[in-house]
Formats: structure tokens, sequence, C-alpha cells
């Protein structure tokens, strides 16, 4: 069966048609930032990358009428457990109004039905695991606030991927496994995965957690309410500190890891000091997790872009080595991990699930 699959960004769009779990080729799009411009909001551009998706498939002599299922990368939409979803009206209302926020992921369900339609045959089509997978257990939901209950958005149709993989390296059904898995990208979540639900997570959307390279994380609470109330920035500039300004940005000038260990090696006494305080504060939270699944746990997972870094893993596996064995998956696959999720309702492996809005 060729799987179609479709991975919407900010500024571009990555597809790839599969035969099965096999990759027959791949391309990613990329828009001009004065295109996307023309538009009100995100929403407004399915058109227009569904007609620019079809000059792709048109210069490979592919039809969707060749595609026996089609997929796409969730968007926000209510809190749901984790699995592979049926492309629904309700759904794409809600993605289409924006009604949980707004977000390049949103075009991934409509782009997905789009196509399936455009092929004449019926083909499904589905989302996998999407950022606002919640699987938390209760009491993981309480902060100190009852106004501000934790809530799960994360790297979920990763983390559910890798825990996947892990599970079958372990010969363990994913059902009786106990694994901390720490996505490590622009944002970082850490997730305590119980018997294949992830019970406790960090909302990586929101810049809590570890710093990161984009991204403040968890940071002192009084500090942080007189820098709002300083009469310095504007709400749109604190939320940008926080998310897209923090992190390694803030305090090295740049989001590229790969930068700041130059910096590392040529000595740089302050670079040294927030790679190690990175190291430290995924670490602290992989700590965290433990703790959450009461220090029983089969692995523990190094995944996402900064994986690559085996300075930075090294650091990590350092401070938690004790807690489970320290295994990496570096990088992200998503298009695998999206075909994958098709693949498992297709094979009857999986129950598909329904999203009623």
């Amino acid at each position: 069966m060729r799987i179609f699959a479709i991975n919407p960004g900010s500024t571009s769009t990555k597809v790839a048609l599969y035969e099965d779990d096999k990759c027959l080729w791949t391309e990613v799009q990329r828009y001009d930032a004065d295109v996307l411009a023309e538009f009100a909001n995100v929403m407004e551009q399915e058109a227009f990358r569904f007609d620019e998706i079809v000059k792709v498939l048109n210069a490979r002599g592919v039809k969707p009428s060749d595609f026996g299922a089609v997929v796409g990368r969730g968007g926000l939409l209510k809190p749901i457990p984790g699995g592979t979803y049926a492309v629904s009206e309700a759904m794409l209302s809600d993605l289409r109004n924006m009604v949980h926020g707004s977000h390049a992921s949103n075009l991934g369900a409509p782009l997905a039905v789009r196509f399936a339609s455009a092929g004449g045959r019926g083909a499904p089509s589905y989302i996998v695991d999407p950022v606002v997978v919640d699987e938390l257990a209760d009491e993981a939901r309480v902060s100190g606030l009852p106004e501000l209950p934790n809530v799960s958005i994360f790297h979920a149709l990763n983390q559910k991927a890798v825990a996947r993989r892990v599970a079958k390296e372990l010969n363990k059904p994913l059902s009786e496994c106990r694994l901390i898995v720490a996505h490590m990208g622009g944002g970082v979540s850490v997730g305590a995965h119980e018997n294949g639900r992830v019970i406790d997570v960090n909302n990586a959307l929101d810049g809590s957690g570890p710093m990161s390279p984009e991204r403040a994380g968890t940071l002192p609470v009084g500090g942080l309410i007189d820098l709002c109330y300083s009469g310095k920035y504007t709400l749109p500039e604190i939320r940008n500190k926080i998310v897209g300004h923090g992190g390694l940005v803030a305090h090295l000038g740049t989001n590229d890891l790969r930068e700041v260990e130059k910096m590392v090696a040529a000595g740089d006494s302050h670079a040294i000091l927030i790679f190690e305080a990175l190291s430290l504060q995924v670490a602290k939270d992989i700590g965290r997790s433990a703790a959450v699944l009461r220090g029983r746990v089969d692995a523990t997972v190094l995944t996402g872009g900064l994986a690559y870094s085996d300075s930075l893993c090294h650091k990590i596996r350092e401070r938690v080595g004790f807690i489970a064995p320290v295994v990496r998956y570096p990088g992200e696959d998503e298009m695998q991990a999206l075909v994958d999720g098709a693949l498992r309702v297709l094979r009857g492996e999986e129950r598909l699930m329904r999203y009623d809005g």
C-alpha cells in the first residue's frame, strides 16, 4: 500500500511517499516569507499549500489515486489520548477555526483529507499522536494554584515512536514498559511513560521544564512576576523572551548547539557554564520523571536534534545513568512515525481512534 505523509511547518511543508513502511521519496517545500505574509492566518494557507504539493506530485509523476491512505501531522485539538485518529468533520472544524490555537500543524489533517478525496478512491486519512496528547495522571495535573493546572503539550509523535522502538528492543510489550523519554530539540520535553501512557510531562510549548535552544524553561516565579510588571516589556515581548528568544539564544546569541560546542571547545567560560546548565536541567527533569515512576525504569531515552551531541548526552548520562540504561535515538523521524501510525491501524494492530470535538 502506498501511503502519502504530510508534515506542515511554519515556513515549509515536508511530504513523503511510502510503500508500506519503506520510504520511496521525500521532499521539503520551503515558502518565501513574503508569500506567506499575504495570508491573514496559517489556516488561510490551506489551498495554497495544496496546490504547491500538487506541483511536487506532478513533477514526480504521482497521482492522488495512487494513495491507499494519507496521513498528516496532528494539530492543536482538545486534549486526547495518544493513537491514530481518523480525520473527522469535528476535527476539521476545530482546526480550521483554530478553536484550540493557531499552528502550522493544524494544516496536516485538512491537507490529508484533501489528498485522500482527490484520488477518488475513498482513501482513509489520519493523524497520529498530535502534540495535545494528554494521558496525565490526575495528580500530575495539579499545580500550586487551582486556576493554573498543568497541561500536556509535548513532542508526542516522536516520544511515542521511540518508546515503541525501545519496547521492541527490550523484547517487552509497550504496555509493560516504564520509560523516561527526553526529546531535546528547539524545545525540550521529558515524559514519564508508564505502560504505554505518558503520565507526566512538562508543557514544552509554553517553555516549562528544562531550558532549550529557544525556550527559557521553568523560571524563578517571583523574578518573572517582577519582570512582567517592570514596565520594560509588553505582554508579547515577555512571551517572546520565554518562547523563541529564551534559553541558549538568550545566553549565547545562537540557537545552534553546534555553535555553542565550538565556543566550549575554544574555552569560552560563559559558554561552558551554559552548556553545563543545559545538561543539568535535562538531567533534573529525568530525575523528576524517575520519581514519578517510583524509581522503576527500564530505560532512559535521549532523542531529538540535540541528541546528536555526544558531549551533551555524555554529561546527561553521567548524572542519570544510575537510574536506568541510557539509550540514544538522535533526531525525530516524524514522517516514518506518521506512516507507522497509519500502518498499525491498517494492519489491525491498533484500534482506530475517533475525534468528536
